[in-house]
């Protein structure tokens, strides 16, 4: 019989109450899941949407880039060894409008990181921004001193010792005192086995209090693992490849990124004004860092490997021709790499941090024809996000295997030792109002899960509002939504599920890889800087 545990101690939740969409609204009209002050108005829209104060180009009007492979700086026993610099640069975002970002080597999205699965790499990022950073590899099988956890802090020059008295930041905020953390000035290298799946990762900023205006800032890059197992699929490659990185963004009257910050320097007061306490929404779509860019391209297959960095923002993604025809999306992989077989959608939720591989078919298209990639859950510009051209006939060798992989784990609920429950919801935080998981607010000096290496668990987690939760280190299949089977999108090893209002679901997960404090936290980065995160001990 499997060992019964609930998030931070609680007394256990009859399984009843937790499995089904309607135990979870029970939990929400019982005060469980309550929801403070103006956070209860509107759960179905998560996030406070900011106004662009300049003109933007009409939809399919820019270029779509691709992000820049970076080259190793050098290899030394196998190990691939890259260098990242941080630092503020201005660029053109919007055609005509000077932006100042944050970025990792000066472009935003970031370089990408190519790996071979088994071959290790080491990512030395240097600090030139003027707030600490950390890095985390998201999807990555990390040791935990490669992990990026929230207070092992990157110093800039001048930047107070937190070892000397000074909290994590400054000012009168709350001080989190962590005596576990690592920190080092100017620099850090990041340790990274890459025994793992091929996949589609990214890296991003993680500090804490702080992630979610750091990425808003540029702070976030792709890192793609490839492996034999995939090389082998004919699959689309080369310029039929493309990672496609969505976000948005808003911008002020003086072209800077608009974000509504209690402390515009990110320095002293962590969070956001009132009205966006439930994530911050852009109204400018980005692709690639580009708005509403157009790619011209082949009347061929091409993979599409999706990212959604948004902060906060939902995606509900289609592909419909300009005479009205929606195109199939294949989706053959997920977060943590491919599926065992492809699974045919016409349209694929993505929430934040959340991958989806995707095969579209252009072939039966001619030249002249113009795809577009929508939002079916935006409205007005939100609604578009890219389009593709078909400029020519192609010859294509490309196929989609029936069969995609054979190692996907099939762990089963009778290997569970534990069986956990969590509630994520609105509450009160050191800071204020905030989210918290169960009736706690973030706090690094505490332990909140503690498994052993290679244990194998079932978490059953509810929402009250929209929430894609996110665990370091492991990937995990789903089990169940609201008692159900789960839905086609769930389909693969992931390492974030979007869970909608109301929603309850089950996973299950092996903690294996690497002993050390890790995280599970919710990925709307407004609900993580506000308390959502907990810690997870693996000994």
């Amino acid at each position: 019989m499997a060992e019964r545990h609930t998030a931070h101690g609680g007394t256990a939740l009859p399984r009843r109450r937790v499995l089904g969409i309607g135990g979870a609204l029970g939990l929400i009209a019982t005060g469980g899941l309550a929801l403070g002050g103006g956070m209860a108005h509107h759960p179905a829209r998560t996030g406070g949407e900011l106004r662009t104060a300049v003109p933007v180009p009409e939809p399919y009007t820019v270029p779509l880039p691709v992000p820049p492979v970076l080259a190793p700086a050098g290899t030394h026993d196998g190990v691939d060894r890259y260098e990242i610099t941080q630092r503020r640069v201005t660029a053109e975002i919007l055609p005509g409008v000077r932006t100042e970002l944050w970025t990792y080597n000066g472009t935003f999205p970031g370089p990408i990181i190519e790996s071979r699965r088994g071959r290790p790499a080491t990512v030395v990022h240097r600090n030139e921004l003027p707030v600490p950073t950390v890095v985390h590899l998201h999807g990555g099988r990390t040791p935990a001193a490669s992990d990026g956890y929230p207070t092992d802090l990157v110093l800039p020059a001048g930047w107070p010792d937190p070892a000397a008295g000074h909290g994590h930041h400054g000012g009168d905020a709350p001080k989190m005192h962590d005596e576990r953390a690592v920190t080092s000035r100017l620099t850090r290298t990041y340790t990274f086995p890459m025994d793992q799946r091929a996949a589609l990762l990214w890296y991003h900023d993680h500090r804490v209090d702080f992630t979610a205006p750091a990425i808003w800032r540029g702070l976030a890059g792709l890192h793609i693992v490839r492996d034999d197992v995939e090389d082998a699929l004919d699959l689309p490659r080369g310029p039929r490849e493309l990672p496609l990185m969505i976000t948005d963004r808003a911008f002020a009257e003086d072209g800077s990124l608009a974000y509504p910050a209690l402390d515009p320097n990110l320095r002293d007061r962590p969070g956001v004004r009132a009205p966006f306490l439930t994530g911050v929404l852009g109204d400018v779509i980005l692709v690639n860092g580009t708005p509403w860019p157009v790619h011209e391209t082949d009347a061929a297959r091409h993979r599409l490997r999706l990212l959604n960095a948004s902060n906060a923002r939902h995606y509900e993604l289609e592909a419909v021709t300009d005479d009205g025809r929606r195109l199939d999306l294949v989706q053959i992989g997920a977060d943590q790499g491919l599926l065992a077989a492809p699974v045919t959608h016409t349209s694929l939720p993505i929430a934040p941090a959340e991958r989806y591989d995707v095969i579209i078919d252009f072939a039966a298209l001619p030249p002249g024809s113009r795809v577009r990639l929508r939002n079916r859950l935006g409205t007005g510009r939100t609604r578009e996000v890219m389009a593709f051209r078909i400029a020519r006939a192609a010859r294509d060798n490309s196929r989609i295997p029936a069969a995609l992989a054979d190692d996907l784990p099939t762990w089963g609920r009778a290997e569970a030792s534990a069986v956990r429950d969590f509630a994520f919801r609105a509450g009160r935080t050191p800071h204020g109002r905030g989210w918290v998981i169960g009736d706690r607010a973030f706090d690094p000096s505490r332990t909140d899960v503690r498994t052993r290496l290679g244990a194998v668990e079932v978490w059953r987690l509810v929402a009250d509002v929209h929430h894609p939760i996110h665990l370091h280190l492991v990937g995990f299949r789903v089990l169940s939504r609201g008692g159900r089977p789960p839905l086609p999108h769930d389909a693969g090893l992931k390492d974030t599920i979007s869970l909608r209002p109301g929603e309850s679901a089950e996973i299950i997960t092996r903690f294996d890889g690497y002993r050390g404090r890790y995280l599970f936290h919710c990925h709307n980065a407004e609900h993580e800087d506000m308390g959502m995160m907990a810690n997870l001990e693996i000994i």
